[in-house]
Order: structure tokens, then C-alpha cells, then sequence
């Protein structure tokens, strides 16, 4: 089995706010280019791996597997005494952000600085907004440099980063920040070094796409850019825990998920099921009754359409700091995708139908 965990939490520790995902994608080309064929970047700033088939007819057959590898962040709207007012980039719940360490990406002096989120006693907030949650737009960072050095340092429209490390826990599980996509990264990862030893007629094309929490941009442009004949988006889903367990979360540890919903073709939901039995991977039917709300909204609705699969694992504390996931799920997913890939047959295309 392969040990992701170095490569999890090293991915897990860079930067890559959306829309800024270069330190992220730096280390993803990094270590998918000896597990690929050919290795490039799309205009957007997503990574492309692709992994030739086996088939001798040309062109063969292409499936993309796309995890998103951009976070969650804040950016510095305002400067006031050396303060840094914030706003999100991305949906971030403003309860848990008070006490958390940051890292501000300093365009002025172009060196990181660390920072906390900190809020002001509530008798200094107006009227009726000290009671309970803090609104964001009350929230400040801190770096603890004079307000003339802040001046120098910092701009107006820097980015903000998580600032917590990586923790391997107890229970086979590990906790961080911007496990919300890259856990995924690190199961596509899983994929492709299972493949090195495995036949398969299709070509793969590995996508660590950027601005999902945005606008969905990287996976849509770069889709377009590929033509696959068939996606599949790897992604987080709501794990159980504490307050939050109803029929849309599922255990940690227990196994991956199949989404279900108008983003998802049914026979490729069928096929995964098929392959996750034979190959004993348990998994769960997540239901998707609307959007998917991951890559598969944007890929499945280019061109003339493409079929698409959502393959997600379950993950704790979706997106804060701390976020939560087993590790054997991760390995489950890269093992799943690649078995998946695997079972394609040069003909599969002539299958294909929904109903």
C-alpha cells in the first residue's frame, strides 16, 4: 500500500489559495511527472497529467480524473493601525475563524508573515453584534509588527492562508487545513502509482484543477481543453461527527462515497458500483438531488456533454483549519479509481446510456 502521508502532509502544509495555487501545483508536478507520459499546465494554472493506454487504435479513448487542488483562504480588504481587516475567498463560516493561526502572503515585501485572527471585546463591536457570532467583516488578523512596518509589508488584495499544521492522529486518521481537496490530490496520486503496474486500453489524464471553491474555472477550462469521453470528479463529502449525523454524512474510515444525482451518469455509477463489490472497497450512495457542488457541475456540461462520476471521501470539520480524514479512505479512493480505469474496455463507449 502506498504511504501518501509525507506527500499529504507536505501538500497539505503549501499555500494555494484559489486562484493563487502555484505552491500547490509546484509540488503536484513534482510528483506526478515520473508516474506520466507527458506532464502540462493548463491557461488557468491547473496541472495535466497524462498517462497513455494500451490501445493500438488511434485515438484511444480518454478518461480525465480531476481533484481540485485550491483552498479555501482570506484576502486583506482593509489596513487600519496595522491591523488587517478580512474578507473570504471561498465559503468559510466565520464561528470558528477567532484564535486561528494565518499565514499572510505579503506582496510588499514578498516574505510571508504569520498572523492570528483575533476580534474585538465584544463592548467595542456596535450595538447587538458582540452577542454571539462575530461577523467577518469585524474580524482582524494580526501579525504583531508595528503599524508602519505592516504599512511596508502588506497590500490591499494579499492573500491569506490557514496557518495550522499537520497532525496524524490517533485512529489511522490525520487533521489540517485544505484536506478539503488535496486528501483527493493525494488519492489521484494513489491512482496513477497503481497504474504503473497495471494494464489499461483507455488514456488517463490526471487534472489537479484550480479555482474549484471560486468558480469551478480550472476543471471547466481545462475539460474543454482535454475532450475526455468520459470525467470523474474526486472530492470531499460530510463526515459523522459530532452533531452532524444525518443521511447526507457518512462514517470516517469506513470507505468512499458514490455520488448520485443529475451530475452523475448512472451507468458509470453503476460500473463503479460493480468494481467497488468485486474489488471489496466498501462505499455509500451520497445523494447529489441537485448540484454536486464539485468539479463534475462544470465538466459534465462541456461541449456536447460528458459523462461524469463524483467519487468523494469522507471528511470531518469541512472547511476550518482542522479539517479531519481517515487515511485508509484516501487509499481507498486511489485504489478504487484505478480498478475503475482498469475495467474500461476499448468498446465502452458503445455501452454507455443513461437510464
Amino acid at each position: 500500500m502506498s504511504d501518501i502521508l509525507p506527500f499529504l502532509k507536505s501538500l497539505i502544509s503549501a499555500a494555494g489559495v484559489s486562484g493563487h495555487e502555484a505552491p500547490a501545483a509546484n509540488l503536484i508536478k513534482q510528483k506526478w511527472t515520473p508516474l506520466v507520459d507527458e506532464i502540462s499546465e493548463g491557461r488557468l494554472g491547473s496541472i495535466h497529467g497524462l498517462k497513455k493506454g494500451s490501445a493500438k487504435k488511434a485515438p484511444r479513448p480518454s478518461v480525465l480524473v480531476a481533484a481540485h487542488m485550491d483552498a479555501i483562504g482570506l484576502m486583506v480588504y482593509r489596513i487600519v493601525d496595522g491591523f488587517l481587516y478580512i474578507t473570504n475567498i471561498g465559503g468559510i463560516d466565520p464561528r470558528v475563524l477567532p484564535g486561528t493561526p494565518v499565514i499572510v502572503h505579503a506582496s510588499g515585501s514578498g516574505e510571508d508573515l504569520y498572523g492570528v485572527i483575533a476580534m474585538p471585546p465584544a463592548n467595542l463591536l456596535p450595538e447587538g453584534e458582540g452577542g454571539g457570532v462575530v461577523a467577518l467583516k469585524y474580524l482582524l488578523v494580526d501579525t504583531g509588527l508595528a503599524p508602519g512596518e505592516v504599512s511596508k509589508r502588506v497590500r490591499v488584495g494579499d492573500r491569506i492562508s490557514f496557518g495550522t499544521e499537520p497532525a496524524e492522529m490517533s485512529g489511522g486518521c490525520v487533521s489540517g487545513h485544505t484536506l478539503d481537496n488535496r486528501a483527493s490530490v493525494a488519492a489521484l496520486t494513489i491512482c496513477l502509482e497503481a497504474l504503473q503496474s497495471k494494464s489499461h486500453v483507455w488514456d488517463v489524464w490526471a487534472l489537479a484543477s484550480a479555482q474549484e471553491e471560486t468558480t469551478l474555472g480550472g476543471a471547466q477550462t481545462s475539460t474543454f481543453q482535454i475532450r475526455p469521453a468520459i470525467a470523474i470528479a474526486v472530492d470531499m463529502t460530510f463526515g459523522k461527527g459530532a452533531g452532524a449525523d444525518g443521511y447526507q454524512t457518512f462514517p470516517i474510515g469506513k470507505g468512499v462515497t458514490l455520488g448520485i444525482g443529475p451530475s452523475v451518469h448512472p451507468f458509470l455509477y453503476k460500473r463503479f458500483k460493480e468494481v467497488a463489490e468485486r474489488v471489496e472497497i466498501p462505499v455509500a450512495d451520497d445523494l447529489m438531488p441537485e448540484y454536486s457542488s464539485t468539479d463534475a457541475d462544470a465538466m459534465q456540461l462541456i461541449a456536447e456533454g460528458i459523462p461524469t462520476m463524483v467519487v468523494s471521501i469522507p471528511q470531518r470539520y469541512m472547511h476550518t483549519a482542522v479539517e479531519l480524514v481517515a487515511v485508509k479512505d484516501i487509499q481507498r479512493a486511489g485504489r478504487l479509481l484505478a480498478e475503475f480505469i482498469v475495467s474500461l474496455e476499448a468498446d465502452f463507449m458503445e455501452k454507455i446510456v443513461w437510464e
